[in-house]
Formats: C-alpha cells, sequence, structure tokens
C-alpha cells in the first residue's frame, strides 16, 4: 500500500504546465478519496517519503497535506500519521446531496424517503465493539448442518411449498414449551407465529393492527428498526422517556388513536435498564385502561448473568393485551433470520391468515431444523455454553473499562445482554469517538433517538458479543487512544 499514492500522481503530474505541483496533488488526491480509490483510513505516506518518490519538495508536499487536511479529505494522528478521513468534505457533502436530492425527486413514494432517509445499521458483522452480534464462531455448525440434511432431501420436498400457515407446526411446539419453562411464557403453539426477522414480525403487526395515520408508542432511545418499520406503514411514532425502571408511562389524550406501545422490559436498548416489577404491573394496567396493545421485544433475554430474569411481561398478563416477540438470531447467528411472534388467543387465527397473505410461510427446512435443534437438546445446552463466556467477556471489558478509564467512564451496573452502555466524557464526546472510530480498527454506535435533533452526546454502545477474550484489552486501549485524541481537541 506504501506506493499506491505514488502509483496515483506519478502519472498525472505535469510539470510543463502553470498550474503548480501543489495544486495537481491536491487535486489528484481529492479525485482518488472521492472515487473510493484511496479507501478510508489509509494512512498516507510522510512529506518526506512522498517528497522523495515524487522528487519534489518537502514543502511542496506538506502544503498539499495541510490544505488537504483543512478541506477535510485527511485527518492527522499525532505521532502515528496522516490518514484519509472517514467522513467526505463538507462541500462535497452539500453537492452529493443536492444531486441525490434532485435524482431521486419522482422516483420514490413519500413512504420511500422516509425509509431511505436515517440510513442506519452496521457495515461490520463483528469485531470491537459492534452491538447484538453474537459470536457465530462458536455455534455448532456440524449439528446445523446435519439436522438440515435431513430436510434436503426428495421425501421432504412437502416442506418446500406453502403450506405450513404460521408456521411449521413442530417448531411452534417447540418454542411454546420453551417458552413457557425459560419465560413463564403461557401460549399454545397456535398463537405462535414464525417469522422471517425482527422487522418482519413488526411489520406483520403494524398491517395487522393498525391504519397508517394510527399513533403508536417507541422507548427512546430504541433500536432503530422498529421506528423505521412503523413509520414505513404510515404510522405517527410517538417517544416515551425511559429510567431506571424502564420505559415511562405516557399520558395519552382520551379517544386517541394509539394501538399499541412497543417496549423492552427484559433488557431495554440500548440503557440496558431493566424494568421492575411495579412498572410492569403499570404497563399491564395501562394497556387495559386504555385498551391498547402491548409489543414486549424480549430483547437479551437468554443471557442474563447474575440473577434469575423477572418473568415476562406476557406471562403476567391476565387480560391478553401482550404480544411477546423473539429471535434466534441473537442465540445463534446474525444471518439466521428467524424470529418469533406469540400473539393473544383472540388474534391467532387472524395473524397465521395474515402472514400467508402477506408474506407466505417461508424457510421451512430451516424451521424444521430448528424443532429438531431445540427438541433435541442443542438450543439449550448452546445457551448455556455462549452464557457463560459472554459473562466472562462483559467481566473483562468492565475490568478494562475501568483500569484504563478510572472515572472517565460509568456503565450500567446490570449484568444481561451482549453490549454495554456507557457514558464517556462531556458532550459530544461520544459523538466524535464515533467518527473516528474506524481509523482505530474500532466498530462504535450511540443511543439511537427518533428525534434526530436529540443526542445523548456522551453514551456509546459497546458490543462484547463478537469480540475474543484474547483482544478485549487491546481494542479497550485502542478506545482510551481515540478518547484521548478527542479530549485533546486534535481530532
Amino acid at each position: 500500500m506504501a506506493s499506491l499514492l505514488h502509483d496515483l500522481l506519478i502519472g498525472k503530474l505535469d510539470r510543463t504546465t502553470d498550474t503548480t505541483l501543489q495544486r495537481q496533488i491536491c487535486k489528484v488526491i481529492q479525485e482518488s478519496i472521492l472515487q473510493g480509490h484511496l479507501p478510508v483510513s489509509y494512512k498516507m505516506p510522510s512529506t518526506r517519503a512522498l517528497a522523495e518518490q515524487l522528487a519534489i519538495s518537502r514543502v511542496t508536499a506538506s502544503l498539499a497535506y495541510e490544505r488537504l487536511t483543512d478541506e477535510g479529505y485527511l485527518y492527522a494522528r499525532p505521532g502515528s500519521g496522516t490518514y484519509v478521513a472517514d467522513t467526505l468534505p463538507q462541500a462535497y457533502l452539500k453537492d452529493t446531496e443536492q444531486t441525490g436530492q434532485e435524482s431521486a425527486e419522482g422516483l420514490l413514494s413519500l413512504r420511500g424517503s422516509a425509509i431511505t432517509e436515517r440510513v442506519t445499521g452496521l457495515s461490520r458483522s463483528g469485531g470491537a465493539f459492534v452491538p447484538g452480534v453474537a459470536d457465530a464462531d462458536l455455534f455448532p455448525f456440524h449439528i446445523w448442518k446435519r439436522l438440515q440434511n435431513r430436510y434436503y432431501r426428495k421425501h421432504q420436498t412437502e416442506l418446500t411449498g406453502y403450506v405450513e400457515h404460521g408456521g411449521y407446526r413442530p417448531l411452534r411446539e417447540a418454542l411454546a414449551s420453551y417458552l413457557y419453562a425459560s419465560r413463564a411464557v403461557k401460549c399454545t403453539p397456535e398463537q405462535v407465529i414464525v417469522t422471517m426477522g425482527t422487522h418482519q414480525s413488526l411489520d406483520l403487526i403494524a398491517k395487522l393492527l393498525t391504519d397508517p395515520g394510527d399513533s403508536v408508542l417507541v422507548e427512546s432511545p430504541t433500536h432503530w428498526g422498529a421506528p423505521v418499520v412503523f413509520s414505513a406503514a404510515g404510522l405517527q411514532v410517538h417517544t416515551m422517556e425511559v429510567d431506571e425502571q424502564g420505559a415511562c408511562l405516557p399520558a395519552i389524550e382520551e379517544q386517541s388513536a394509539t394501538r399499541f406501545a412497543f417496549i423492552t422490559p427484559s433488557h431495554q436498548y440500548p440503557t440496558g435498564n431493566i424494568m421492575s416489577l411495579q412498572r410492569r404491573r403499570e404497563w399491564l394496567a395501562f394497556g387495559e385502561a386504555k385498551g391498547i396493545w402491548i409489543l414486549e421485544d424480549d430483547y437479551d433475554s437468554e443471557f442474563r448473568y447474575d440473577i434469575e430474569p423477572l418473568p415476562s411481561l406476557q406471562g403476567l398478563d391476565a387480560r391478553q393485551r401482550v404480544i411477546y416477540m423473539g429471535t434466534f438470531s441473537k442465540v445463534t447467528f446474525p444471518g439466521m433470520r428467524l424470529s418469533y411472534l406469540v400473539v393473544p388467543e383472540s388474534l391467532a387465527d387472524a395473524f397465521s391468515k395474515g402472514m400467508t397473505q402477506l408474506y407466505r410461510p417461508g424457510f421451512l427446512p430451516i424451521q424444521a431444523a430448528m424443532a429438531d435443534f431445540m427438541q433435541e437438546g442443542h438450543f439449550a445446552s448452546h445457551i448455556r455454553k455462549m452464557r457463560a463466556i459472554y459473562a466472562t467477556r462483559r467481566s473483562l471489558l468492565q475490568q478494562h473499562l475501568k483500569h484504563y478509564f478510572g472515572d472517565a467512564v460509568q456503565f450500567s451496573s446490570g449484568q444481561a445482554g451482549i453490549h454495554l452502555a456507557v457514558t464517556i466524557g462531556g458532550a459530544g464526546t461520544a459523538r466524535k469517538m464515533i467518527q473516528l472510530a474506524p481509523a482505530y480498527g474500532l466498530t462504535l454506535r450511540g443511543a439511537y433517538h427518533i428525534d434526530p435533533d436529540r443526542l445523548d452526546d456522551n453514551l456509546l454502545v459497546l458490543g462484547y458479543g463478537g469480540v475474543k477474550e484474547a483482544d478485549i484489552e487491546g481494542a479497550v486501549k485502542r478506545l482510551r487512544g481515540l478518547y484521548d485524541v478527542v479530549q485533546s481537541g486534535e481530532a
């Protein structure tokens, strides 16, 4: 890579023209960055090395670097060197935003524009500190492959069609038994609806229980996926505050068009707060009194490290106002795309039919393999193994954060999930660290708020699910180095 910039420049410098070499170098580097030929975080050669390679003065190379740094194309990391910035210059962003708006005008619907307006998600699927990602390396793929192979044979061709309304019956039976034993969820197999991912679960709920223009309540901060799906369904998304006891009960006016509230009582994302038993009871009474459904996303419920988890909200619900949501992705691997709903008996038939009408039951061989995976004990065994591993990783992350940051970092004492929410530095610190993280080999995320003007400027979401024990200390050291650069004002 050391000769990449030399190769880009050497054939384009014209020493016979009136345009200075400094301007020519700047232009070539600018174009190379904008076209992706010089990737983000690429380490530029030193001005001395560049001057020697191109047979130019070091002053010319230095002035070119300084100009590109001022314009946002490069940034300097003290003691390390100069790098390609991870954000494009503001002037270029404005030009591309205007161009994008003009070219998209008339092509996307209002809904399409809303969906794509705030693109969120992860470009990396593992490493430090990608949140919400399980360690796929430890999944027993040898067992999974054997189970899947049972259902990819000629005598299993009935699983290649649309025959199972609501999902593969043995899987629904296995889920009903497992959820009762592990989360005190009370249901029959008919109430279990198998979906292809949490986003599809949310979309099915929105389409069957609301009409465009209706209102829904969502925690703030929250996971980015839910408000995107709800907005795409034409719903008005209103926020609820979150405190140490979980989602706060909002004030709803009489004759409100609010149809449901989306909450994460077992492990609020991203704060990690666990809803108290008293607050759970208040929510159940609130749902009955206001006539709204409560969507319980049992996020990360399998991974609790200090005490036994509180029962699910659904298990406490005597009035059947709760719709329970779960996923296999956090236990198995992210690409599993297999989730499930537990709906009240009054909705079971409608949801089964709605699933068939809108999406068609799919992945039946995978659903069949998952049923066997659960019934033969592999699922419970894998959870026990991963619970111990994640507990160790969480403890190591906390220890190293305390050692390298001291009082500069605070984090929740809650022992659950596969991410740690930490507050760090003053206002704006976390935001700057998120922007510079790729240059340090890190992936950082903050708190997602539905209101784009609201920011938790000093909150970071550190995922440890995909970080090996041996890599945690090194990742925390890099995090400290990044923090020091931001605090020094040299970023």
